[in-house]
Formats: C-alpha cells, structure tokens, sequence
C-alpha cells in the first residue's frame, strides 16, 4: 500500500466518524446529514488519465446537510466538500471539482459546484486538499444523491488534465 493511499484511508475515517457519539442509538430514520466517499482515481477519467499525473490518488468525503420534511423529503441542503490528493508531480495545480450526475463512463453534467477555484489549492510535497463549506445543493438534486449516489460521481480538474485528472463514484456511508 502507498504512504498516500494509507493517509488517505485515515483521514476519510476520521472525517467520516468526526461528531458521533456512539453513546448515543442510532434510530431507523434517514440520516440528516448524509455521508458519502469517492474514492479519486485518474484511471476513472473518461478517457483514463495516462500522462504525468496518472498516479494520483485520493478521496472525497461529502457531507449533505439537510432540512427534511415530515415525510422525510429533503427542503433544502448545503455540502461539505473534504477531500485529499497525493502522488502530484513537481508543478501539478488543481483547478476546480464538482459532483456530476450519470454514469461514470460518461462526462455528464455538474450539478453540484464546490466554487473551488484556480490558485486556492496548493500542491505541496506531492499532496493537495482542500475543504469547502456551506455549498448550496438544490433539494432535488440532494434527494437524488440521497436516493441513487452510484448515479453521481466527483472530480477534480488539474491544470495539466482540464477534462478532470481524478474522479471516484459516491458511496453513501450512512
């Protein structure tokens, strides 16, 4: 296993078990703040990234804060975005990421912008990451996640792979 990969691995458990109280039971409800990973691969590119940046890895963690309903329909959501890259080349520069909705064979369109921009995320000694907060979701696409994450996934875009240099499909954690 790579350094990266194990670094990555804990910090998406620590991420994902941050604020639970497991003194506390679990009731059969729909969570109100769903959580979901993408583990980033390039190979998951359309096409597969083969260049430079071929070997990066990472994960995304994404928390959806949400208002319910009583019928436990989602109202409104906002997004928590955390996520972590490793194995950049000297001079790799990430762009922008977002979730898309369809298959991840396809480049499908966004739905959800993190507002990442060029230039707020630093690639240092191989790494990047990057946390965003307080992401407006519409609460239709947010009960589609909720309903279907295999039918989203995340990337992210490089300077060198504008097309996206790393994309994971989302798996609800809970």
């Amino acid at each position: 296993m790579k350094p990266v990969s194990a670094f990555v691995i804990a910090l998406s458990l620590l991420v994902a078990g941050c604020g639970k109280d497991s003194s506390t039971p679990t009731t059969p409800s729909p969570s109100t703040n769903p959580i979901f990973v993408a583990s980033l691969s390039p190979a998951n590119e359309v096409p597969p990234v083969t260049n430079s940046e071929s070997s990066v890895s990472g994960t995304a963690t994404i928390t959806l804060n949400t208002t319910r309903d009583s019928a436990g329909n989602v109202t409104s959501a906002s997004a928590t975005f955390a996520v972590t890259l490793g194995g950049f080349p000297a001079g790799s520069a990430i762009n922008i990421a977002h979730i898309h909705e369809g298959a991840s064979t396809c480049a499908c369109p966004v739905v959800v912008n993190t507002t990442l921009a060029a230039g707020q995320v630093t690639v240092t000694n191989n790494l990047a990451s990057f946390t965003k907060d307080n992401i407006p979701v519409t609460a239709e696409v947010a009960n589609r996640i909720i309903a279907n994450p295999g039918n989203f996934y995340f990337n992210v875009h490089s300077t060198l792979n504008p097309g996206g240099v790393a994309r994971g499909t989302l798996v609800k954690t809970n």
